[in-house]
């Protein structure tokens, strides 16, 4: 016999335009225009009524604020009805005091899932798995996080990786391993040998010249 065909799965790629969509959410129908001129954070769930699933959203009802100052928004996903997310909604207000005020898209069809490589067949094949996508006002994929079922997500590094997308990108610089707020900030490597020479005499804190990093101004 002949081996079964497993159906492939497309991801999206770092850089390019995030996949566009129209999907039915508890918050009416949305597309990814609409979140044109922000930031966003599209982010799977495996199912409503889970219990790491809810301790997830409870998390990122607590961020969203701080996210919002960021100029970025949430849109949560599973394969549910709009039905049952509201039906959850509704019981994460009533059993655990929070409340979930970003919309939920109710991909049924999977849609949404497929365009964004969100289900992996040998962790469920049916359920979407715990992915982050951190879409700019421009609508490019900057950044991709995947988790498996098992483990949720950890929301402190989630507003790090906003900060430091939008400080390189206002800054155009990069950011070191552990970086925070208010840390250095890594300058980028000299293209010239004039340039790499130059650099030593900047005022940077350089481990070599290939390695300099600089304080950013407060603010910025």
């Amino acid at each position: 016999m002949s081996e079964v065909q497993k159906p492939e799965i497309r991801f999206p790629i770092l850089g390019q335009k995030a996949p566009d969509f129209e999907a039915l959410t508890t918050q009416g129908t949305l597309r990814l225009s609409d979140y044109k001129g922000t930031w966003l954070i599209l982010f799977s769930h495996p199912a409503d009524f889970t219990p790491v699933c809810t301790t997830e959203f409870m998390a990122f009802a607590k961020i969203y604020d701080d996210l919002k100052k960021r100029n970025t928004e949430l849109l949560g996903l599973s394969v549910d009805s709009v039905s049952s997310h509201i039906a959850w909604i509704k019981n994460v207000e009533e059993k655990m005091g929070v409340k979930l005020t970003f919309p939920i898209i109710a991909d049924l069809n999977k849609e949404v899932a497929h365009k964004f490589g969100m289900i992996h067949p040998e962790q469920s094949k049916t359920e979407t798995v715990r992915c982050t996508f951190v879409i700019d006002p421009e609508s490019k994929i900057r950044a991709m996080i995947y988790y498996p079922l098992t483990t949720g997500r950890n929301m402190n590094e989630i507003l790090r990786l906003i900060d430091a997308l939008q400080t390189t990108d206002k800054n155009k610089v990069a950011t070191p391993a552990n970086w925070k707020p208010g840390d250095p900030v890594v300058v980028p490597p000299p293209a010239t040998i004039e340039q790499a020479e130059a650099r030593l005499k900047e005022g940077y804190d350089c481990k070599d010249w290939y390695l300099c990093m600089k304080k950013l101004p407060e603010g910025q």
